[in-house]
């Protein structure tokens, strides 16, 4: 909450609805798994079981999987995060690091100017009450947009991409249910790109065109559509609240070193990962008597682990990374380098810095909505422009709204998580995709060689009986 402010009766159902989804996490794929840190296990066993070679299942075997891959579809099958290691997760894995190669500035040029494009449509003359990830989607639609084709995102791709991503991050969320059909615009839109060669990468040869598309949906108009939009929304929402901070980046814009420990305590604070699974393929020693049998399945919790090694792990300090001790510390935000780290763990500073300092340079930003990790309320803020003066009265009475509105959302949008989760989860567990993808006979079902015609199947199932 914000300092001085009272808590309202209803504080506790938001995280009660997180700690229920972390539980529904835990156990819908049954007996058979573990969650790290814990209280016996600490984080030097998060680090080691995160690291071993054994620990590189994704997909197969998992109850969990279902859930995931029908958050994700169409195209959980290919998406880089879900593919079983082998020899077509490393030619995926290669093609995305080819499409995020480019040099620092040809990269912040492309994202400041998708970003100042969004900023643009901003009245410069009152203040603007705006959701922070609704707001900068667009923006990162373009920039993924442009990444991939090597060209200008033309208006209807962008709002193709951002419908998509949107509701994806609503379903992962429990606040919406998904819409099949949304997706499958994107998907046809990119299938005929694809066809047109107007892609200027070399695609993977181990997946068909159908597949490319779906690859190129899943991990850059999904995952990193939705990612950079997430960790933007972090940032500017936790500048909005500690204005000490905001106006230290404001005083000095060209300070890159305080911008990057703003950066990291954010994502140290947020991570923009909750739970990370991972099914071992091998038997994993989990301490000297206790060994994780193979097919089990381990949620690496990145809040627990980044709380853990810090004074004060609760607190929004971004000056506690000025010390080069800290910087040994317990902090992951792009994963572990053994274990399928983040493809854009070099790309995303980078844009983020552009695109945090834009907003500054135009906007004073104020919030007193709460701050979690999940962002269910996509981060409502009040954008003042630079050079306006607002009446304190009228400034106050926003901020009041923000307050109320936000406080009335936590429970209403509870209750919907609730009920949404539940029924997705259900869904999930009866259509069971990757159970399916996995039991069906064929060359597909091996990690490396599946060339296409089960997901059709499922994707039309998803259509016929989805709920959206």
């Amino acid at each position: 909450m914000v300092s001085g402010t009272r808590r309202p009766a209803s504080w506790w159902l938001p995280r009660t609805v997180v700690a229920l989804r972390v539980r529904v996490f835990e156990k819908v794929n049954g007996d058979r798994v573990v969650t790290l840190p814990n209280a016996t296990h600490g984080p030097e066993v998060f680090e080691r079981v995160y690291a071993h070679p054994a620990a590189n299942g994704r997909s197969a075997g998992a109850g969990l999987s279902d859930l995931f891959w029908y958050w994700l579809a169409p195209g959980p099958e290919v998406h880089q995060e879900h593919l079983e290691p082998g020899a077509r997760y490393d030619e995926v894995a290669a093609t995305t690091r080819r499409i995020l190669a480019g040099s620092s500035a040809a990269l912040a040029e492309a994202a400041g100017r998708a970003v100042a494009d969004v900023l643009d449509t901003l009245p410069g003359t009152r203040i603007s009450l705006v959701r922070l990830r609704d707001l900068l989607m667009p923006a990162w639609a373009a920039f993924a947009y442009e990444l991939v084709f090597r060209r200008p995102c033309p208006p209807h791709a962008r709002d193709l991409i951002t419908a998509h991503a949107d509701d994806v991050i609503s379903a992962l969320k429990c606040t919406g249910l998904r819409h099949p059909r949304r997706r499958a615009r994107l998907t046809a839109y990119l299938r005929e790109r694809i066809a047109a060669g107007e892609v200027p990468h070399r695609l993977p040869a181990s997946l068909t065109p159908a597949e490319q598309a779906l690859y190129l949906q899943g991990t850059f108009f999904n995952t990193a559509v939705v990612q950079l939009s997430e960790a933007t929304a972090h940032v500017l929402l936790a500048l909005a609240r500690h204005p000490r901070v905001q106006r230290r980046l404001w005083e000095r814009p060209d300070d890159d070193r305080y911008l990057a420990r703003v950066i990291d305590e954010t994502l140290r604070l947020y991570p923009l990962f909750g739970i990370a699974h991972r099914i071992t393929t091998d038997e994993v020693p989990l301490d000297d008597t206790t060994v994780l049998p193979a097919g089990s399945v381990v949620c690496f919790s990145y809040p627990d682990y980044q709380a853990t090694g810090h004074e004060r792990p609760d607190e929004f300090d971004p000056d506690r990374w000025s010390e080069p001790a800290a910087r040994k510390v317990r902090y992951i935000p792009f994963g572990v380098a053994a274990n399928r780290p983040c493809p854009a763990w070099r790309v995303s500073p980078i844009v983020l810095r552009v695109a945090v300092r834009e907003v500054l340079r135009r906007f004073r930003l104020d919030s007193t909505a709460s701050h979690t990790r999940s962002n269910p309320h996509r981060a409502p803020c009040l954008l003042i422009p630079r050079g306006l003066s607002p009446g304190r009265r009228r400034l106050e009475t926003m901020r009041r709204f923000v307050r109320l509105r936000d406080g009335v959302e936590d429970v209403t949008r509870g209750v919907r998580q609730l009920v949404l989760g539940t029924v997705m989860v259900l869904h999930a567990r009866r259509l069971r995709l990757a159970a399916r993808y996995f039991d069906e006979p064929g060359p597909g079902r091996c990690p490396v060689a599946h060339h296409g015609g089960s997901h059709g199947s499922n994707e039309t199932t998803e259509n016929k009986e989805s709920n959206g």
